[in-house]
């Protein structure tokens, strides 16, 4: 079988929007890889997926799907460890990127989770070098965090829903806590004074 360039892992079109139009203006090719059983409530997950399957189908992007929603697995390991949660959500989708493009005979696998500036970067590296280690692969690595604004703009431009939160159930609920402590009137934030 023909070895092919290079297998991204894509947690949404938002982050893939600029490391795909860099990549392109580069010349490497690439297939994009839909795993992402942190991605909590349903309808978030399903909003995600098919906002990435349509920007792929625009972009004549090659997408290959692990399609599994999964909120059981997720939480019965991440409630264990809370704290630790994207350690064990990184590994999830790193290990299943590598092991497809191994699989599928890639010469090597990445992630836009490179591309946020909200991920833990160094974390991911990690993880992912330990991945290529163990499934014999190369990690194609490039710090994409200095292409955050222009990803922002271009996937405005391009009208792709944008989420509000990385897409596990416990960072929606960071998110909407931060957000009801801001609107609550200032006498009525503490009870117990």
């Amino acid at each position: 079988m023909a070895e092919k360039e290079l297998l991204l892992h894509c947690c949404c079109a938002p982050c893939l929007i600029a490391p795909f139009y860099k990549l392109k203006a580069e010349g490497k090719e690439l297939t994009a890889f839909w795993f992402n059983p942190n991605i909590h409530p349903l309808l978030e997950y399903q909003k995600r997926r098919d906002t990435l399957r349509d920007f792929a189908g625009k972009e004549n992007i090659e997408l290959l799907e692990q399609d599994e929603y999964g909120l059981m697995n997720f939480l019965q390991t991440t409630l264990k460890d809370i704290n630790n949660r994207c350690q064990y959500c990184y590994e999830t989708r790193l290990n299943a990127v590598a092991k497809t493009a191994k699989e599928l005979c890639y010469s090597s696998f990445s992630t836009t989770m490179l591309y946020s500036k909200y991920q833990k970067h160094e974390l991911i590296v990690d993880i992912a070098l330990k991945m290529s280690a163990k499934y014999g692969i190369d990690f194609f690595y490039e710090d994409w965090r200095s292409l955050w604004w222009e990803g922002r703009k271009l996937a405005k431009e391009a009208g792709l829903y944008r989420q509000q939160y990385c897409g596990c159930i416990f960072s929606e609920e960071e998110r909407y806590r931060e957000q009801i402590q801001r609107d609550r009137p200032k006498e009525n934030k503490d009870l117990s004074d």
